[in-house]
């Protein structure tokens, strides 16, 4: 029986890593590129668009509960079969959400997807750390975060073009010869450590069951939560109370069980515990406010999925070409001032976005964003290599699932916060432009007096067309723009001021209003 230990040291590391990269990147392109294809999902399945978005909820719970069990399913069977079964269930499961002839179909290999891929982030980051020498593990942990950073990126654009050209059948399908090429791979070069060996241990029941029930509530209340209005659902209040029996059961069983399914002693390293708390406040901080961007482009820009999806690659660009610097400059350089760095360039392309207006264009993304892609690459590479570093090997499989765990969870209240201060901002200015656009306002009665007029010319009776002229002027002043512009602006810490009345075509001044949310005619600009 050859040495896999000699094996494994006779294999170029940056082959091992091309190996267990190329499934990796292709989970994570995974969590994004089926969002733009949801409304086509739901169209040819006969479904409405939030039912087809638990094509997305269920790949994201599945992934999450298997995520962080991945140290002790790859102890208990071995980490090169486990990889193997990951790879080729993905594979497979992908294959058949193509095939898909109805949406409980499609849901279901969704879930099996989620469920194969949802080790194979932890996997691919442990395998690196291990495989490259402690001096070049910057270099490692850049090319793992290519593949967790950029995919996500160029999710949104991959679906939006095979979507356009094919159809959305292909955003699963172009995983069949990525995947099969990653088993191949893996086959070929990925090996066991010596001083990982299969262990029959007592299979803690009680750890798998709460954890099901923990990050699974957890994760459908954080996707839903707003969809469902949160604490005015009783479904939401449901998979809280869940959550929180379920997590905090998981947290006081895994300390006290002999052979847990999660190791929690991993936390007394202070650099893995200071370090994987940085990484949930990144994902929270700064998922949320990616997630932002395209849907301003698709939904007050006009950019179709495609458009939106390109021009916000120059931040995937930036990251892919900064994130093999840091990692040659990790262990050159102090972590702690790349990272002050990475936030600063954070920072400054965030601040530069608040400024924007409807006139934006298109070119006008391509600093900030290039500047934001640099610093995540300045954030990522050095926190993840810092985190594992004193990490023994035999642990680091545990390690990096908590670590990825911990991100996703992070990203994933990120996200909810955000789309819930989204829509009540809205509401919000909705209900400001309320008091002006009314009979009451003599220039929202001179507007809806003259749409009337020309809708009853195009042959429309007196009462059709009052109420179409209502229509028209309060979609011109709240869905038109403005108020939606307001619900995106104070993520980046800007606020704005708004003009009620800037939609009306007759508009030519009013004296603006003052207090919170004040209204004045004219462009929208930062307010002081």
């Amino acid at each position: 029986m050859p040495d896999n230990h000699q094996a494994t040291k006779d294999i170029n590391p940056w082959l091992i890593a091309i190996a267990v990269m190329s499934s990796t990147f292709m989970e994570v392109l995974d969590t994004t590129v089926v969002n733009v294809s949801l409304p086509h999902i739901a169209g040819n399945l006969s479904a409405t668009t939030d039912e087809a978005t638990w094509t997305l909820t269920s790949y994201l719970v599945a992934n999450a509960i298997i995520l962080p069990m991945t140290g002790w399913l790859a102890t208990t069977f071995g980490r090169k079969r486990l990889l193997m079964l990951s790879v080729t269930g993905f594979t497979t499961a992908s294959f058949f959400c193509g095939l898909a002839p109805t949406l409980p179909f499609l849901i279901f290999f969704r879930i099996i997807q989620g469920a194969c891929g949802g080790g194979l982030q932890p996997l691919s980051q442990a395998i690196l750390l291990e495989s490259f020498p402690p001096e070049k593990r910057g270099q490692a942990m850049a090319f793992w975060a290519l593949g967790i950073v950029v995919a996500p990126m160029l999710g949104p654009v991959a679906g939006g073009w095979l979507t356009d050209n094919y159809s959305w059948r292909w955003v699963f399908y172009i995983n069949v010869p990525i995947g099969v090429i990653a088993i191949l791979l893996t086959q070929a070069f990925i090996f066991d450590p010596h001083y990982l060996r299969k262990e029959s241990k007592g299979i803690d029941y009680w750890g798998i069951g709460l954890l099901v029930l923990g990050i699974g509530s957890l994760q459908i209340m954080l996707d839903k939560g707003q969809e469902d209005d949160w604490f005015g659902s009783h479904f939401i209040i449901t998979l809280a109370v869940l959550a929180v029996i379920g997590i905090g059961g998981l947290l006081v069983r895994e300390l006290k069980a002999e052979h847990p399914i999660i190791d929690l002693s991993v936390f007394r390293y202070r650099s893995y515990a200071i370090g994987t708390f940085i990484m949930t406040v990144v994902g929270f901080v700064l998922y949320g406010s990616t997630v932002l961007l395209p849907l301003l482009m698709q939904e007050l820009l006009g950019y179709t999925a495609t458009h939106a999806g390109i021009t916000n690659l120059p931040r995937g660009l930036a990251s892919f070409i900064f994130m093999p610097l840091v990692g040659y400059l990790t262990g050159k350089v102090d972590s702690r001032k790349l990272l002050g760095f990475g936030f600063l360039a954070t920072a400054f392309a965030m601040y530069r976005i608040s400024l924007f207006s409807l006139g934006v264009g298109s070119s006008s993304f391509w600093l900030p964003l290039t500047v934001q892609g640099a610093g995540l690459g300045l954030i990522f590479v050095p926190l993840t290599t810092v985190t594992n570093d004193p990490i023994p090997r035999e642990r680091m499989g545990n390690a990096t699932s908590i670590f990825n765990l911990m991100r996703n969870i992070g990203a994933s209240v990120g996200i909810a916060m955000v789309e819930t201060i989204q829509v009540r901002k809205a509401q919000m200015h909705i209900n400001v432009l309320d008091k002006y656009v009314n009979p009451a306002n003599p220039l929202a009665r001179q507007t809806i007096s003259g749409l009337q007029a020309a809708f009853m010319a195009q042959g429309k009776d007196a009462a059709t067309a009052h109420r179409d002229a209502y229509a028209a002027v309060w979609n011109g002043a709240a869905a038109g723009g403005h108020a939606r512009l307001q619900r995106y602006v104070p993520f980046s810490g800007t606020n704005v001021r708004v003009d009620a009345a800037a939609d009306f075509p007759d508009a030519q001044a009013e004296e603006g209003q003052s207090g919170d949310g004040a209204l004045r005619l004219g462009c929208i600009n930062p307010s002081p």
